[in-house]
């Protein structure tokens, strides 16, 4: 079930007034979101029900068994906490590379072998990539691996795990939660917040804004650009990156504002996963704002164990590119991602503090939007060699097909570029805050006409519906 579509505006308002009937018993409340997120989750596919309920098994019973064998009086040899975590995170990493991961690899092996002389007869797997495999795996593990570090204390309540791995909102694209702070909400009692709800409901505005009009209209000039990079004019390829650069992230911070907004409507809070990372002075800060929660997770769980900054300058770009390159690894199966982490993780190792790009000025934070807009060229195209290509197209100054040849009106360009705009100046001005919308207008009539109008665009200026980016990942 996509947060776009018909079923969940139904779904929405049915399961928030069952749940708030429900609010005399937690243990209830937990049990019936469980239920919802697994509609929710099965809605795509009810088959693939097994793997998140067996990630949060899994995760579960090494919390337990960690716990169990640290007071253990007479511990079973063998058997120790560390390895009861290890084997809960080879286990879980061994389902998402199955799923996610072996034909990639298999092809590869295949291919590399043959350039050798090895001709090597490897089948592939038809199995279905399941939707948020990585999300739902990532915040599994944290659960683990913090338990294992003592920085939370197992829970013993089944019930609210599954609900923690499993909640809806942030279920299939994030934000990653970590377990130090959303499972404790879980085994809480919740009342309801008529504020904390208003709020909410203006995020998943803010949020539909950005997907609908935002995203979806960007994504129809994208793709006529790059379904014909090869014959287009350098300038429509420079169009197609800048567009894609807005799309991706009114598509996924879209889909953020929505997940927090509709957590907050259940008395929930989420961890912020964008702060305005356009407007960033350089590429470490544009890490610190853009999927800030994947990039702490890294850190924390990839970055620091490696040893960090603490062994040097060159081990500590060591550990950055295995940050960079796993982190790009982790958006899918295809050396383009591969190949756009390591082009970020580059700036980052590079970077010295106390430069020009720490100076926050305008030509710093169009320079760095330079530099992540070829970025994302790297990230949209299909293979390296259709990168390669449409890079080299805007270089080379690259002559070819118009705007009216590729069906595209100017009007329509003008249209979504001023809605961007907009978008940009509202996030500039509430750079401090939540979401755009936190601080609206006390009068009411004028609140009520900054709703009307949001509400008119996604009628009136929707482009055409989307699958959200991130659901592949």
């Amino acid at each position: 079930m996509q947060f776009n579509s018909i079923e969940f505006l139904l779904y929405l308002p049915i399961v928030f007034l069952l749940y708030w009937s429900l609010h005399k018993s937690i243990k209830i409340q937990n049990a019936f979101i469980v239920l919802v997120s697994y509609v929710f989750y099965g809605w795509w596919n009810v088959r693939l029900l097994f793997l998140i309920a067996l990630t949060s098994l899994l995760s579960y019973l090494s919390g337990v068994y960690i716990e169990k064998i640290g007071t253990a009086e007479k511990p079973i040899r063998f058997i120790t906490q560390k390895s009861i975590m290890l084997a809960n995170v080879v286990v879980n990493l061994f389902i998402l590379c199955l799923f996610k991961y072996y034909n990639f690899f298999i092809d590869n092996l295949v291919g590399l072998l043959d350039v050798f002389g090895i001709h090597l007869e490897m089948r592939t797997l038809q199995l279905i990539l399941p939707v948020g495999i990585s999300f739902y795996t990532f915040q599994a593990l944290s659960y683990t691996i913090d338990v294992y570090h003592q920085k939370i204390k197992p829970t013993r309540d089944v019930i609210a795990f599954f609900a923690y791995v499993s909640f809806f909102p942030q279920l299939v694209a994030g934000p990653i939660e970590r377990a130090t702070n959303l499972l404790p909400q879980f085994l809480r009692p919740r009342s309801f917040n008529y504020q904390k709800a208003v709020d909410g409901m203006r995020q998943i505005l803010w949020g539909f804004f950005m997907k609908v009009v935002i995203a979806d209209n960007c994504a129809g000039i994208v793709n006529a650009i790059y379904d014909h990079y090869a014959t287009v004019s350098w300038q429509l390829l420079v169009l197609g990156g800048l567009m894609f650069t807005f799309q991706i992230y009114g598509d996924f911070s879209g889909y953020s504002n929505i997940a927090i907004g509709c957590a907050r409507l259940f008395g929930f809070d989420l961890m912020a996963n964008f702060k305005t990372p356009y407007f960033s002075c350089n590429i470490p800060e544009f890490w610190r704002r853009w999927h800030i929660s994947l990039n702490t997770w890294f850190r924390d769980y990839v970055y620091i164990p490696l040893g960090g900054n603490r062994e040097g300058r060159t081990k500590q770009i060591r550990n950055i590119m295995v940050v960079f390159g796993l982190s790009g690894l982790w958006h899918g199966a295809n050396w383009t991602y591969v190949a756009w982490g390591l082009y970020h993780g580059l700036f980052v190792a590079f970077h010295r503090k106390g430069g020009w790009f720490d100076r926050r000025n305008a030509m710093t934070i169009l320079t760095t939007l330079i530099l992540v807009v070829f970025g994302w060229i790297l990230f949209r195209a299909e293979s390296i060699s259709q990168a390669i290509s449409y890079i080299g197209g805007i270089f080379t100054l690259q002559s070819g097909m118009s705007f009216a040849e590729l069906s595209l009106s100017s009007i329509q360009v003008i249209g979504v570029s001023a809605f961007i705009l907009l978008m940009m100046i509202c996030e500039l001005f509430t750079e401090d805050k939540a979401h755009p919308l936190v601080n609206l207008p006390t009068n009411r009539p004028l609140r009520w006409c900054i709703y009307l109008l949001l509400v008119l665009s996604l009628l009136v200026f929707p482009g055409k519906s989307e699958t959200f980016i991130y659901f592949q990942f």
